[in-house]
């Protein structure tokens, strides 16, 4: 059974594993901080795949940033991360093939595969956590778009200017349903800018009222954006996944969407691909090229 070398880049922490044609892990996950420069990293990523490319492959990146249709490399600017990443040379990092992919794509094709939406054709998968990311698989394709940058959650919640998001516009979606946008939500209706998401989420399970408000304003901030996700792809599934997902009440949104939507039924599930989904669907996909 063919191999491959699975690593995650992320703005904080990277990661790599071994995975099987099956999405099973079969190393140690091994863990380290994000490098601050370029340099660093590129030298880390040497690293690790002179360590494990003879026991594998392919090397399979799931990583933050768009990336371009051809799986080779970043579009453009992440901004968590050293902003000399996109120039990375990734397949100068290996004799073996190198397979780049987004990271939250990745994660939704763990989920189609192995995962929550496995068996459908068609779905959508949203991560929630300190941002929003977003993977859409159709037909059982993963859509990229013309380019590569489909799936970007920065879509309008609104129109008057409200709230600033992390990509320079106002009232995207990912200002709202991120873990950002809970604290935002959070300060906005306690008046309290020192107030975290670990207050309101504590509160909420302790049954404060006030905590209990200000989480079921965000959720269903989520519940909106989520009735145009469905209404513009209509998919059999949505999943959610991420840190934040864990807390949300996948039924009321279920039933919220369907009540609003034009399109057919859909269902709100939470991920099931683990912890790890991103280096399993980086994984799956790069092995299906060999």
């Amino acid at each position: 059974m063919k191999k491959a070398l699975a690593i995650d880049v992320g703005g904080t922490k990277i990661y790599n594993t071994i995975i099987d044609e099956e999405g099973k892990i079969l190393a140690d996950v091994e863990k380290h901080h994000t490098p601050k420069t370029f340099s660093e990293i590129k030298s880390l990523f040497k690293s690790i795949i002179e360590k494990y490319e003879q026991d594998v492959d392919v090397i399979a990146f799931s990583t933050c940033g768009a990336v371009n249709n051809s799986n080779t490399g970043i579009l453009g600017s992440t901004g968590n991360i050293a902003k000399e990443y996109p120039t990375m040379n990734f397949a100068a990092l290996s004799e073996k093939k190198v397979f780049v992919e987004n990271d939250a794509n990745c994660a939704a094709w763990a989920e189609h595969i192995i995962g929550a939406s496995k068996g459908f054709a068609d779905s959508v998968m949203i991560t929630l956590g300190t941002g929003v990311g977003g993977g859409i698989i159709v037909a059982n394709q993963l859509m990229k778009g013309k380019n590569g940058a489909a799936g970007e959650m920065h879509f309008k919640m609104r129109m008057d200017k409200h709230r600033k998001c992390t990509c320079g516009a106002y009232d995207c979606f990912e200002i709202y349903a991120s873990g950002n946008g809970l604290k935002i939500t959070a300060e906005e209706i306690s008046g309290d800018k020192n107030i975290t998401t670990y207050d309101v989420i504590g509160g909420m399970q302790k049954g404060d009222a006030l905590m209990t408000k200000i989480f079921n304003r965000w959720q269903d901030d989520i519940m909106l954006g989520l009735v145009g996700l469905a209404n513009i792809f209509d998919p059999s599934v949505i999943v959610l996944s991420g840190s934040l997902a864990e807390f949300v009440d996948t039924d009321y949104l279920t039933r919220e969407v369907n009540s609003q939507i034009v399109t057919t039924p859909t269902v709100v599930k939470k991920a099931e691909a683990g912890n790890y989904s991103g280096m399993i669907g980086a994984a799956l996909l790069a092995l299906e090229t060999l």
